[in-house]
């Protein structure tokens, strides 16, 4: 009896766990479910969540700011979290991602209503625009309320899904887009995104997860603002203004820099960059207009030696503890330039802005000055990129002859660093080489913009020591040119360079380079003589006018390509008095690479699938 009595205890007390197990259930279940609001019919404002998340990146979407993004990162969950506040919804949004910012074939999150009911959904666009829900939701709603400031939609997404449909989200520039649903729709599948009001934004979603060094208490500011400007009522306005520093200042160390935005222009100012003139130049003309200008001063084209570089979105660029960008003093120069990018698609008028850089600066001199270099490739037009093509890669080299000659025993440490191309440019990568083998990758974006320069902390610092060797690789498209494209200056013309920040600084200004000129001349002779024409007039005829000449097909591209990825190089391992360290530069071996990195494995890749919900989530 003694027995039958414990066991009817224990089934007692197995079947009160089990009711306060299933209690606790429904108390998690209900804390996580979102309040039924309509973005259609307003409804009353949810209370906010019980842990709410940080979310310290904000940027306007649309240019009239009534789109307002803000997000945040989870390396360890590889998630991103973010949130779209929208000042007055309708009957719904779109927030997506996609190669270069088009409608089609892109990664979509959407909010839609049907008139009686909302939904939010992971869904993707086909390549004519038209949209579907996705069989496997990942996005993940976490909340959607009312708020006083309009309405406000929270999701997260893992970086990679292993759907075929989704994009990757890595480091380097995101192609947002975005849109609003004006009219209610029966099903998702009537949507198309070249129906409705759409446009394209981009970030840096991926950011570094290091804590923010502590400013001195002698720091000091500048402000380099450009004053009184009217945004001109075009689309794209490039406004450059010279910046006079007083004479005679001491060298200062600038250790942070952030952006100053007129109030009400933040969805127009798009990015700003802030150039040292050369310090050879003893006057620069005072001006301030637009860079394009017939008006601008030549001697402007002398200041770009890079102090500072804002985009939309980015937060405050703190230099390392231990080191400093050198402001004045000598061999410095009296002038900076401040170059202001405006972008105004709405055709706004009569809007005044003083929008520019302020630079934080201290005359207590931390203990290493820190430097930029140049990687990549020479500005010369023998790097060239033909026609029609998709996918075009060059390469420039920084060469362990140069690296074991400029740099100090302990090495440099990189902590930042700008990508630059112009138009045509779509990826950029730079990977150090040490004995061979790919060790690390110093910076790379696979979604890159020329309109979108921003200098980038890195994640972790790479040190590069002597006999290194660091590669700078660019992908270019020319499928809209019928002309190949060359190296240069211009616009139309190309570039391919990493200017990483680093310290302790060293004479070594550049470590970039070129084809043997001698080696594309046999190019030239070879393909000429191959479609039935003379050997070219090396002498009389520029490399320039050379390109033009031919015949583009697959055949000469992929000859192009075979010569860059084999013939000698010049190198231009330069000090900063432009001239080339001793040695013999021409006419290099390229370094050999024997091992190259593996790209690292996302969570979804580590096995089976987890099941996705085929459904979307009712509000």
């Amino acid at each position: 009896m003694r027995i039958l009595n414990k066991d009817l205890r224990l089934q007692d007390v197995t079947l009160m766990y089990l009711t306060v197990l299933a209690t606790l259930v429904v108390i998690l279940v209900a804390s996580y479910k979102v309040d039924p609001v309509s973005p259609a019919r307003g409804g009353s404002p949810s209370s906010p969540p019980s842990s709410p998340l940080s979310l310290p990146y904000h940027m306007p979407l649309d240019p009239r700011g009534h789109l307002q993004l803000s997000w945040n990162v989870s390396y360890a969950l590889q998630e991103l979290y973010l949130e779209v506040r929208c000042s007055e919804m309708k009957h719904g949004l779109v927030l997506g991602m996609s190669d270069r910012g088009e409608l089609t074939n892109a990664d979509l999150a959407v909010l839609w209503d049907d008139g009686h009911q909302s939904y939010f959904g992971d869904a993707w666009s086909d390549n004519e625009g038209r949209v579907s829900l996705d069989s496997q939701q990942d996005y993940q709603l976490i909340e959607a309320r009312q708020t006083p400031e309009g309405f406000s939609l929270l999701f997260k997404r893992p970086f990679s899904t292993c759907d075929p449909r989704d994009y990757i989200i890595e480091e380097g520039t995101v192609h947002l887009i975005y849109g609003v649903l004006d009219r209610p729709i029966r099903s998702l599948e009537q949507l198309n995104l070249s129906q409705i009001e759409t446009g394209v934004q981009r970030a840096l979603l991926l950011r570094p997860d290091s804590p923010s060094p502590s400013l001195p208490p002698d720091v000091q500011t500048l402000d380099v603002l450009a004053p009184n400007v009217i945004i001109p009522t075009q689309e794209t306005t490039y406004w450059c203004h010279i910046y006079q520093l007083p004479a005679n200042v001491p060298k200062n160390h600038i250790v942070m820099y952030e952006s100053v935005v007129t109030p009400g222009n933040e969805a127009i100012v798009h990015h700003m960059e802030v150039f040292e003139c050369s310090p050879e130049m003893a006057v620069v003309p005072q001006y301030s207009g637009p860079c394009d200008s017939k008006m601008k001063p030549a001697s402007l084209n002398y200041c770009r030696h890079v102090l500072a570089a804002w985009a939309m979105g980015a937060e405050s660029f703190y230099y390392p503890s231990d080191a400093g960008l050198p402001l004045g003093g000598p061999g410095s120069s009296r002038f900076l330039r401040l170059e202001v990018h405006y972008h105004n698609p709405l055709l706004i008028s009569g809007r005044k802005d003083n929008s520019g850089v302020r630079l934080y600066y201290t005359p207590t001199l931390r203990r290493y000055d820190a430097g930029i270099m140049e990687l990549g490739l020479v500005y010369t037009p023998v790097m060239a990129i033909p026609p029609r093509e998709q996918s075009f890669q060059l390469t420039g080299y920084c060469t362990s002859k140069c690296t074991q000659t400029a740099l100090p025993p302990g090495g440099i440490n990189i902590f930042a660093s700008q990508l630059h191309t112009h138009l045509a440019g779509r990826g950029v990568r730079t990977v150090l080489v040490r004995a061979g083998r790919e060790v690390e990758v110093v910076q790379e974006d696979k979604h890159f913009s020329t309109h979108y320069q921003i200098i980038r902390m890195l994640r972790r610092m790479v040190t590069v020591l002597p006999g290194d060797v660091l590669l700078t690789k660019c992908t270019y498209n020319t499928e809209d040119r019928s002309q190949p494209t060359v190296g240069g200056f211009g616009i139309m013309e190309e570039m391919c360079v990493n200017y990483i920040h680093y310290y302790p600084r060293t004479q070594l200004e550049l470590c970039k380079s070129n084809v043997d000129p001698g080696y594309l001349q046999k190019y030239f002779n070879f393909i000429n003589r191959f479609q039935g024409g003379d050997a070219c007039s090396c002498g009389q005829t520029s490399v320039t006018d050379q390109f033009s000449s031919l015949s583009w097909d697959s055949f000469s591209g992929e000859v192009l390509d075979s010569l860059y990825s084999t013939a000698p190089i010049s190198m231009a391992c330069n000090q900063s008095s432009a001239r080339l360290f001793p040695g013999d530069w021409e006419k290099q071996e390229l370094p050999v690479v024997t091992s190259q990195l593996q790209r690292p494995r996302y969570p979804c890749e580590g096995g089976k699938l987890p099941t996705q919900n085929s459904e979307p989530t009712v509000l």
